[in-house]
Order: structure tokens, then C-alpha cells, then sequence
């Protein structure tokens, strides 16, 4: 992957309201979306939102997100071009942050996924067994990928492999980068920004035909680009759903340590109030445990539960607060079965997952927040 110059495209500022960068249309609501712009800023001559501004200045790319209407319909558009795909996920939330169906918008275009987050799991973990695991997956769910990269955006892990793999296959085509939000997406964007751009040259801010999406284009020296695209915004991961205090708590930024727990039938573990797992029927066997080691696990029995979380959700069984725990949505029952003859993961996306180290099967239930998903799997470790 060549080293490469870069540019910047202005627009003329026909409408005061509008990004001379990007286009999008600005706002001082919402830091999260395109167009953002603090209040004070507005009497600046020209007008950018934040996202422009801070690559202009200082060469790095904020994560923004859209719904999945506007994602789908940016993704269609890649469709028609000869490019690679590079989908970035998150291990540690991988059925939540897989964008359903990706293949079909992509058409023929190539994809190659990129498993970050790879430091958060425990220090030993086979990841040649990971990979396949992965490989597994996303087979299951129609992917046809030309290579799996694990990485770590945040740690450096693996970045050399993720570069070697895009000159490997971009054979001189664009690259387009997806991801849904959260899963280190802009972290490994401004890794390529670092490392393939000039600091003192400034990007080009493009906008996708019939869209007021904004897309970061890294120019290359064969006239391609690596192009970022906004972060997709799926509704069924608890982490869209909490408050940015306890969003802190869910993702871990270090390893994390498995907790371990021998249940008899009819006990439960509560996960602050958060998500609630009731071992309903089965023999003697442990559970482990891989989320936020911020997160603090209660045990009790299952007669007492609902009873506990009555009078202690947003105290003892915490995070959320109460007061947060009111903008939620209620929780909903998932009614699961562990299958005989081998280890299996509850996942619950964006919390993380409980693997069932027993292979006698087991009864259970999940209780979390409206919409999030939850799902029975081959075990990951």
C-alpha cells in the first residue's frame, strides 16, 4: 500500500446551515452524528462541524453514526464500484456488531474482516482456534471473506497483518471501511491516517450520491483511496442502549478476567441491572463468565430474584442507576436450551457472554433489555 499526499475538497457555503467540508447539514445537538458543531463555533468564517475540523487540525478521524435506512443504502452504492471491503468487527461483540447481510449490498466486491479487540480476551487464548471460529461464523451467515485479520487497533496488535493483507488484495482499488459503531472502526482508521498520510496535508471529505453522508477518503499514490464510512447504529446491542456513564463499564479496555461459578439448578446471577441469567434446569456445572470486570455479578436463588431485583435494581444491582434504569427499556425473557455433547456461549451483544462449561445440556433463561440480542452459540473459547 503505497504512502500517499492528500487533499482537501472545498464547497462553496451556499446555505449557512451546511458543512463547507463535508456537506452535512450542521447541528449543536448531537456530538454522535454528522454535522456537529459546538454552539460557540458558529461565528467562525467558514463553518465546518467538529468532525472536519479535528482532521484538518489535527489529522484524526472522529467516529459518527447513522441509522441503519441511511447505512444500507450508502452500502448499495459500494455495490456498483470495483473495490475491496473491509468490515471491522468486534470480538467481543461479534454476532452484534456483523452487519447482517453485508454480501448482498457488496455484490461482487471482495470482503476481508478485521476482528478487533482481539487484547480484550484472556492472556493464553488460541487464536488460530479464534480464527477459525470466525471463519465458521461468518460462513454461517453468508460472508464469503478473502481473509480473516485479528487485531488490536488500540494496542498495535496485529496492525502490520491488517496493512499487508490491503496490498495483498486491494490489487489497485479503492478500500471502503464498515463497521457499526463502538468497534474500534476510527481507532484503526486513524492508524492509517498516521501511517499512510501526510500530518501536514489535509483529507479529503467526500459525500456519497443521493446521501448526506459524509466518508473520509486516505488518497493513495495510484489515485485510489482508503474510504471510511460512518459507523452503522444497531439498535439490538445493549451498548446503544446505556447511558454514556455506564457505556464506560461495558467495554473493557483491558483484559478481562473470566469470573467462574458453579450453580445448582434454580440459582441466578445478576449482572448489575443490567441483564439477569437464571440456571433453570440441569445438573451441577459451571459457568463462565466474560464481560467488564466494572461490572459486578450477584448470586442468589431463583425464588428470591424477582424479589431482589424489586428492591435493590439501580442500588446493590448496579449499573444502571434508578434513575437510568427509567430511560431503559423493560427486560424481556429468553427462554434457552444448552445443547448435549458440547460447550456452548450464551451471548447477550454488547455485554459480552456466559459459556456453559457443562455438556449434560442445560434449561435457562435471560432476562435484558428490550431488543437486545441473545443467542445460544458454539463456544468462542
Amino acid at each position: 500500500m503505497a504512502r500517499g499526499g492528500c487533499e482537501v475538497t472545498e464547497r462553496p457555503n451556499r446555505h449557512a446551515d451546511i458543512c463547507t467540508g463535508c456537506g452535512a447539514r450542521l447541528q449543536t445537538e448531537n456530538a454522535d452524528k454528522p454535522g456537529y458543531v459546538p454552539a460557540a463555533a458558529l461565528d467562525r468564517e467558514p463553518v465546518i462541524c467538529q468532525r472536519c475540523f479535528r482532521i484538518r487540525h489535527y489529522n484524526e478521524a472522529a467516529s459518527v453514526a447513522v441509522d441503519q435506512d441511511d447505512f444500507l443504502r450508502l452500502l448499495a452504492g459500494i455495490a456498483q464500484t470495483d473495490s475491496l471491503v473491509v468490515h471491522i468487527v468486534d470480538l467481543f461483540d461479534f454476532e452484534g456488531s456483523l452487519i447482517s447481510g453485508l454480501q448482498r449490498f457488496v455484490g461482487a466486491n471482495p470482503v476481508l474482516l478485521v476482528v478487533n479487540k482481539v487484547d480484550l480476551l484472556p492472556k493464553g487464548t488460541n487464536l488460530n482456534r479464534l480464527r477459525n471460529w470466525v471463519q465458521q461464523q461468518a460462513k454461517q451467515q453468508g460472508l464469503r471473506i478473502v481473509d480473516v485479520i485479528m487485531c488490536s487497533a488500540m494496542r498495535g496488535i496485529g496492525f502490520e497483518r491488517v496493512v499487508q493483507a490491503l496490498e495483498q488484495h486491494r490489487r489497485h482499488r479503492d478500500v471502503y471501511v464498515v463497521g457499526a459503531t463502538n468497534v474500534g472502526k476510527s481507532t484503526l482508521i486513524n492508524r492509517l491516517i498516521r501511517d499512510y498520510s501526510d500530518l501536514d496535508s489535509e483529507l479529503t471529505v467526500s459525500r456519497y450520491p443521493g446521501t448526506t453522508l459524509d466518508a473520509i477518503r486516505i488518497p493513495l499514490d495510484d489515485g485510489k483511496a482508503v474510504i471510511d464510512t460512518p459507523g452503522i447504529v444497531y439498535p439490538n446491542r445493549l451498548t446503544e442502549l446505556v447511558p454514556r456513564r455506564v457505556l464506560q463499564a461495558l467495554l473493557p479496555e483491558k483484559p478481562i478476567k473470566p469470573l467462574v461459578y458453579q450453580l445448582n439448578e434454580r440459582q441466578t446471577l445478576f449482572i448489575g441491572a443490567l441483564a439477569r441469567f437464571d440456571f433453570v434446569q440441569g445438573e451441577r456445572q459451571s459457568f463462565t463468565l466474560y464481560l467488564s470486570n466494572a461490572l459486578k455479578v450477584h448470586r442468589t436463588k431463583l425464588e428470591r430474584a424477582d424479589e431482589l431485583y424489586a428492591e435493590h435494581a439501580g442500588e446493590m444491582l448496579a449499573p444502571p442507576s434508578k434513575a437510568e434504569l427509567a430511560e431503559m427499556p423493560a427486560w424481556t425473557r429468553h427462554s434457552l436450551q444448552a445443547p448435549k455433547g458440547k460447550k456452548s456461549d450464551v451471548f447477550i451483544s454488547g455485554l459480552g457472554w456466559i459459556q456453559v462449561n457443562g455438556t449434560s445440556g442445560a434449561k435457562l433463561d435471560v432476562y435484558a433489555p428490550k431488543g437486545v440480542k441473545v443467542l445460544i452459540r458454539d463456544a468462542l473459547i
